[in-house]
């Protein structure tokens, strides 16, 4: 009898499409109480700073855009002075989604996936940009969330309409990854037809493509507030 053992081919890798990353760092902190959020210190240095810092140093991005306010360009040229990855630092636009348009069209011609990342979420962590980058990478477009813990209700006018069943609910957060000609397009298209989009991910999401979801942090908060800002100086320590 034959006994050989029939090994099966190992599965082949995809190689990672080289990914540039866009900080979206350019809001007016209206509701930071006169705190410039993205210059707040967070142990003694400015919030954008921590940011950049962890995409710097993570293998799979090869390059940065920061998008922010006018005044703030030469600012945060000088704070990013040392980080090599940091490309370009350029104005934004109106709104949110206008600015990622100009962060986008900042990356370099060799770019195949876009990062776009908050800059007012400074406890990014390398893993979870690892994740999500590797999985845009395979399915087109992924994004870090994690399951929401409280039930939530949908109101109008003051009256619950609808109690969606929290096993289905996540909280997604940044940064939400793309092949960079999807996304664009997609920006491109909710832009003409003046579509409100909330993320990157529903831009993305009107085409009727799926975005895969990763396992994101709760650490990564989004700094909106000055309550906020409170929190992310506790877990920065919790995390030393």
């Amino acid at each position: 009898m034959d006994t050989t053992k029939v090994t099966k081919p190992a599965r082949k890798l995809l190689k990672i499409k080289r990914c540039g990353a866009v900080i979206v760092a350019a809001g007016s902190a209206s509701r930071m109480g006169g705190i410039d959020k993205v210059m707040a210190e967070l142990d003694g240095e400015p919030m954008i700073v921590r940011t950049v810092r962890t995409f710097q140093e993570c293998d799979v991005i090869k390059e940065i855009v920061i998008v922010t306010r006018p005044d703030l360009i030469v600012p945060i040229m000088d704070l990013c002075s040392g980080f090599d990855k940091v490309k370009l630092v350029v104005a934004g636009g109106a709104s949110r989604q206008e600015s990622v348009e100009l962060g986008l069209n900042a990356l370099s011609d060799k770019i195949k996936l876009a990062a776009i990342q908050d800059g007012a979420r400074p406890l990014i962590t390398w893993q979870v940009i690892d994740r999500a980058v590797r999985a845009a990478n395979s399915y087109g477009a992924a994004a870090p969330a994690i399951p929401v813990k409280d039930t939530i209700k949908i109101v109008i006018g003051g009256v619950v309409k609808e109690t969606p069943d929290r096993k289905t609910l996540q909280a997604v957060q940044t940064p939400q990854v793309f092949d960079i000609d999807l996304i664009r397009g997609a920006l491109q298209k909710a832009r003409l037809d003046k579509a409100d989009v909330t993320d990157d991910c529903s831009a993305v999401e009107r085409l009727g493509m799926s975005v895969k979801i990763v396992e994101g942090d709760e650490r990564n908060i989004k700094v909106t507030t000055p309550m906020d800002l409170m929190v992310a100086k506790m877990l920065l320590e919790e995390m030393k």
